[in-house]
C-alpha cells in the first residue's frame, strides 16, 4: 500500500508546484513536459512489468522499480534547470509504471483468493485517496518548505517500503517463462514518444513544415504501422488486436483516452491558473483543486452502487461524458474576473463526469471480452487512458504555450509600461516586456482555446459513448466493480474465476447465493430451510433432530426451530423418533438442484469447463463447499 501511495501521489502532487518551479527556473513553454515526462515513462514501461515479474519473480522486479523510483525522485529534488528536472521525471516514471501495476499483482501471489478483493479494496482506496490528498499535500510543501520536497518526501516512504518487501515479503517460485513481447514495447515506445514529441513542439518551438516535425510526424506512423504488424504475428502481444474487434472494447479505448486527456490536461493546468492569475497560494491552489478529485470519487462510488445493483452500466458513460464536457465548457470561460469559488465549481462538475466514466469504461470492458483476454483487456484501457493524459498534456501545454506567445506579440495599449517583477506573472511580464497587467491577461486569454479544445474533444466522446453496448452484468461480474478503480492485477481467465468463485461463497454472501440459485429453479423457500432440506436428502438414513444436529455440529434447538417449518410445509415428516424428507421435501431440493445447474451454466458461459480439468475441480469445489455450513441472513 505505501507503494501504490508512492505511485499514485506522483501524478498529482507535482501540479501545485508548476508555478512555483517556473518561477525559479524560468521556461513555462516546456511546463507541461514536467507531467508530460513522467506519464510517457510510466505509460511505455507499464505493460513490460507484469511480463518481467512472471519471468524474474515479482519481489526483485518490485524492488528494482522502486529503487528506480526513489532514484529519479532524489534526482529531480537535486535537479538546476528545467532541463534537468524534466529528464529526471522520466527516469522516476520508469520505475513509477511499474509500483502500481507490480504491487497489485504480488496481491495475487501472497493473499489467499477468499481475501484477494478484499485486499485489492484496500489498494483502490489508497489510490482514490491519493489522487484526492496530492494537489493539496502538494500545496501544502511547496509553502511551508521547498518544491524540492515534493520529490525528497517519498525517499523514506519508499526506504521503509523497500524495507518490508525485503524483510517478510516470501516470493513464490517463479511462474513458467513467458516471452517478453520486446519488439512490440519498443515500437510502442517509440511511436508514443514520437507523438508527444510533435504534439507539444509544432507549430511553437518547431514550424509544423520544419523537417523536425514532419520527421516526427512519420515516425510515429511508421512505428504504429509496425506495432500493429509485431502484435499481428507475435505470440504473446502487449495488445492483441483481435481485441479491437469487440466494439465495447474499442469505445472504452477511445473514450477513456479522452478522459485521461481532460483529467490530466485540467490538473496541470489549473494550479497554474490560480496561483499565477488569481493569486493564491500553492496550498490554497491544492484545496481548490480537491472538489474535481472529490466530484471523482462521489459519482464513482454511487454509479458504481447503483449499477452492482440494476447491473446496466452504458447510461453513466454518456451522461459522464456529457457532464464532463460541461466541466470543460465552464472551464473555458475562466477570466481575471471570474471567483475562485466558481473556479472551484467548475472543477467540481468536471470530477463528476470523470467519475461516471471512469471506472464504468473498465467494468464494461470486463463484462464485454472473453475471459481469456481479461487481464490484457484491463490493461489496454487503462493503457489508452495513460496516454491520453500523456498527451493530453503536452498537446495543451503547446496550444498554451503557442497562445500566450501570440497574445504576448499584440502591441501594447498606449499608457501601459513594462516592470513588475515580483511574482511569477510579474516575472514572466517583466520577460515578455508588458505590464503585469497586459501578461495577466494574455495569460489568461491563452487558456481559454486550451478548454475550448478539450471540450470539443469531450463532445467527441459524449457522441463516442452511444456507441456503447449495453451487455447485461453477470451477478460475478458485478462484484468487480470496486477494483475497477484500481490499476487491474495481473492474472490469467483461471485466477479471475477463482477469485469470482471464492467471492461468491464467503460466509457473508452464502444466503443471497443460495437464494439466488433457489429463485432459479422456482423455489421461493429461505436458505437456511433448503440448506437444511438438501442436508437431510443427503443423509443416508433418516435420523432424530439430535442425531442430525451432532452431524451437522449445530445445536439441537437451532436444527429443530428450522426443521419445525419444513414440517409445517409437508417437506419433512417424523418416521418414528426420526425425521426424514417427505416426497415433496425431495421434489423441492431437485428443483433447487435444476437451479444451482442453471447457475453454474450461467456463471461459466465463456469459460468452456469441458475443456478445463481445473475448472471443473474449482466448480465441484464450489459445489460442495457452498452447502457446507448454514447460511445465515447477513446482519
Amino acid at each position: 500500500m505505501l507503494v501504490m501511495l508512492l505511485a499514485s501521489l506522483d501524478q498529482t502532487i507535482v501540479s501545485t508546484a508548476l508555478p512555483v518551479i517556473v518561477g525559479e527556473f524560468g521556461g513555462i513553454a516546456h511546463i507541461s513536459w514536467i507531467v508530460t515526462a513522467y506519464m510517457l515513462a510510466t505509460t511505455v514501461v507499464t505493460p513490460l512489468y507484469g511480463k518481467l515479474g512472471d519471468l524474474f519473480g515479482r519481489k526483485i522486479v518490485l524492488q528494482s522499480a522502486i529503487v528506480l523510483f526513489l532514484l529519479g525522485s532524489a534526482l529531480c529534488g537535486l535537479a538546476n534547470s528545467m532541463g534537468q528536472l524534466i529528464a529526471f521525471r522520466a527516469i522516476q516514471g520508469l520505475g513509477g509504471g511499474g509500483l502500481m501495476v507490480t504491487s497489485m499483482a504480488v496481491v495475487g501471489d501472497i493473499v489467499a483468493p477468499r481475501e484477494r478483493g478484499r485486499y485489492q479494496g484496500y489498494f483502490g482506496g489508497v489510490f482514490g485517496l491519493s489522487t484526492v490528498l496530492g494537489p493539496l499535500i502538494g500545496g501544502f510543501i511547496v509553502e511551508h518548505v521547498s518544491w524540492r520536497w515534493i520529490f525528497y518526501i517519498n525517499l523514506p516512504l519508499g526506504l521503509i517500503a523497500l524495507g518490508v518487501i525485503g524483510w517478510v515479503f516470501a516470493a513464490p517460485p517463479a511462474r513458467q517463462k513467458p516471452r517478453i513481447d520486446v519488439a512490440g514495447a519498443v515500437t510502442l515506445a517509440i511511436m508514443l514518444t514520437s507523438l508527444v514529441l510533435f504534439t507539444s513542439l509544432g507549430g511553437h518551438s518547431l514550424p509544423w513544415d520544419s523537417v523536425e516535425i514532419v520527421a516526427l510526424i512519420v515516425l510515429s506512423i511508421a512505428t504504429l504501422i509496425a506495432f500493429l504488424f509485431i502484435e499481428h504475428r507475435t505470440d504473446e502481444p502487449i495488445l492483441p488486436l483481435e481485441l479491437f474487434k469487440d466494439r465495447t472494447f474499442t469505445v472504452a479505448c477511445l473514450v477513456g483516452f479522452i478522459v485521461g486527456l481532460a483529467m490530466f490536461g485540467s490538473v496541470t493546468f489549473m494550479p497554474v491558473y490560480l496561483q499565477t492569475v488569481k493569486g493564491v497560494s500553492p496550498l490554497v491552489a491544492g484545496l481548490q483543486l480537491t472538489p474535481m478529485m472529490g466530484g471523482v470519487l462521489i459519482t464513482s462510488i454511487i454509479s458504481g452502487q447503483i449499477i452492482s445493483r440494476v447491473g446496466r452500466y452504458r447510461v453513466f458513460p454518456i451522461v459522464g461524458t456529457a457532464v464532463m464536457t460541461l466541466g470543460l465548457f465552464l472551464l473555458s470561460t475562466l477570466d481575471m474576473q471570474t471567483s475562485t469559488w466558481a473556479a472551484s465549481g467548475y472543477m467540481l462538475v468536471l470530477g463528476m463526469g470523470l467519475g461516471m466514466v471512469m471506472q464504468v469504461l473498465v467494468l464494461a470492458v470486463q463484462n464485454s471480452v472473453d475471459f481469456r483476454h481479461l487481464g490484457v483487456a484491463t490493461s489496454g484501457t487503462t493503457l489508452f487512458r495513460s496516454i491520453g493524459g500523456s498527451v493530453g498534456v503536452s498537446l495543451f501545454g503547446a496550444i498554451f504555450a503557442g497562445g500566450l506567445a501570440s497574445q504576448l506579440a499584440r502591441p501594447l495599449p498606449p499608457g501601459i509600461a513594462s516592470g513588475e517583477s515580483g511574482s511569477l506573472a510579474g516575472a514572466g511580464a517583466a520577460a515578455a516586456g508588458v505590464s503585469n497587467q497586459a501578461y495577466l491577461e494574455a495569460f489568461t486569454m491563452a487558456l481559454h482555446p486550451v478548454f475550448v479544445t478539450a471540450a470539443a474533444i469531450g463532445a467527441f466522446a459524449f457522441l463516442l459513448s452511444w456507441f456503447l453496448k449495453e451487455i447485461p452484468l453477470k451477478d460475478a461480474r458485478a462484484e468487480t466493480i470496486g477494483e475497477s478503480f484500481a490499476v487491474p492485477h495481473d492474472g490469467n481467465s483461471i485466477e479471475e474465476l477463482r477469485h469470482i468463485l471464492d467471492g461468491l461463497r464467503r460466509p457473508e454472501r452464502r444466503w443471497e447465493a443460495v437464494s439466488r440459485m433457489a429463485s432459479l429453479g422456482s423455489v421461493t423457500l429461505p436458505p437456511d430451510e433448503i440448506w437444511l432440506l438438501t442436508q437431510m436428502c443427503r443423509q443416508d438414513r433418516s435420523a432424530s433432530w439430535d442425531e442430525l444436529s451432532a452431524r451437522l455440529s449445530l445445536k439441537s434447538g437451532e436444527v429443530g426451530e428450522i426443521g419445525g417449518r419444513l414440517m409445517q410445509k409437508g417437506l419433512a415428516a417424523r418416521e418414528g423418533v426420526a425425521i426424514a424428507p417427505t416426497a415433496k421435501g425431495r421434489a423441492t431440493v431437485r428443483r433447487v438442484a435444476r437451479g444451482y445447474e442453471a447457475r453454474l451454466i450461467d456463471l461459466l458461459e465463456r469459460w468452456s469447463p469441458e475443456h478445463h480439468a481445473d475448472i471443473r475441480a474449482m466448480v465441484k469445489e464450489y459445489a460442495q463447499d457452498l452447502l457446507e455450513a448454514l447460511p445465515r441472513r447477513a446482519r
